[in-house]
C-alpha cells in the first residue's frame, strides 16, 4: 500500500497545481514524517550518505543528499568518459543524419532536443546514451569529462515521467520535457549533457561556478527522478565493451572513451 503510494507521489503525478502542491510538501517540515519510510520503501543506502537520516529535516533534503567523500570513486584515464549519475542505462546508440535516435520503440529528435540550430550539426552521426534515475538513485549530477563550458540553456516548461512507460507512452518527453543542456568543449571534441526533468517545473538546479568542469565534479542535481541524456561529437566516443542495456551504473564508473 505504501509502496503504491509513493509510486503515485513520485511517477505519476503532472499536472500543474498538484505538482505545486507536492514541490511545497516535499520541501516543508511536514514531509520529515516520511522520510523514514520513504528511504526504506527505496531501499536507499544510508550508509553512503553524508548525513544521518534523522538529521535531514525535508524530503527534498533527502533527495538533493549528498555522499561521503569516499563513496563514489571517479576512473581518472585522461580518456575516460564517467557515468555523470547513478542511474540505469537505459539506451546508447547512433544519432543519424536527420538528428534522430530510436529509444523504447519511439523516434526522437535531437534538434528538438537541443533546440539550437547552431549546436545541432557536430551531433550528427554521433553517440547518445539515456541514464534514467529513479527516486532511489543519489541525484547529485556530476560532470562525465573535463573541459569548458562553452554554452548553457533552458527549454521546456513542464514535465512528464521518463522512466520506461513514459519512453514508450509519452509524448517525446526527452525532447520536450523541462530541461538543462551543458556543452562542453573537451580535448576531443564536443559533449553535450542534457539533464531531463521528470515531474515539476524546473526541478533542475546547476550550482557549478565558472566555466570549467572537472571530471566527477559536482554539477548539479534533481529534485526528483529524472533522466540524463548525453550528446557526444561524430567520432569521438566509444562506448565501453562491456556496455550493455539496460545497466546499474554508478557515478565515476567508466561508461566509454574519448577517441583523437
Amino acid at each position: 500500500m505504501i509502496q503504491s503510494f509513493y509510486r503515485l507521489f513520485i511517477e505519476l503525478t503532472n499536472g500543474r497545481w498538484t505538482s505545486h502542491f507536492l514541490k511545497r510538501f516535499a520541501r516543508s517540515r511536514a514531509s520529515r514524517v516520511i522520510v523514514p519510510s520513504f528511504a526504506r520503501v527505496y531501499h536507499l543506502n544510508i550508509g553512503e550518505m553524508e548525513k544521518e537520516l534523522h538529521e535531514f529535516p525535508t524530503l527534498h533534503d533527502l533527495f538533493v543528499r549528498r555522499l561521503k567523500k569516499d563513496a563514489r570513486k571517479i576512473d581518472e584515464a585522461t580518456d575516460s568518459v564517467v557515468s555523470p549519475v547513478d542511474a540505469v542505462i537505459e539506451d546508447v546508440g547512433k544519432i543519424n543524419q536527420n538528428s534522430e535516435i530510436l529509444v523504447k520503440g519511439k523516434t526522437y529528435s535531437i534538434q528538438e532536443m537541443l533546440g539550437d540550430a547552431g549546436a545541432l550539426p557536430k551531433y550528427l552521426n554521433g553517440t547518445y546514451m539515456i541514464l534514467y534515475l529513479s527516486p532511489s538513485h543519489y541525484h547529485r549530477i556530476h560532470s562525465p569529462v573535463s573541459g569548458t563550458v562553452t554554452k548553457q540553456w533552458k527549454l521546456g516548461s513542464k514535465s512528464y515521467p521518463v522512466n520506461k512507460l513514459g519512453l514508450k507512452y509519452g509524448v517525446r518527453t526527452l525532447a520536450k520535457n523541462y530541461r538543462v543542456i551543458t556543452e562542453v568543449q573537451t580535448e576531443f571534441g564536443h559533449v553535450a549533457i542534457v539533464k531531463v526533468g521528470a515531474m515539476f517545473v524546473n526541478s533542475i538546479e546547476t550550482i557549478h561556478e565558472g566555466s570549467e568542469l572537472t571530471k566527477g565534479g559536482e554539477m548539479a542535481y534533481f529534485s526528483f527522478g529524472s533522466t540524463v541524456v548525453l550528446l557526444f561529437e561524430h567520432n569521438i566516443f566509444e562506448p565501453a565493451a562491456d556496455l550493455e542495456t539496460p545497466k546499474d551504473i554508478k557515478v565515476g564508473e567508466k561508461i566509454g572513451t574519448l577517441l583523437k
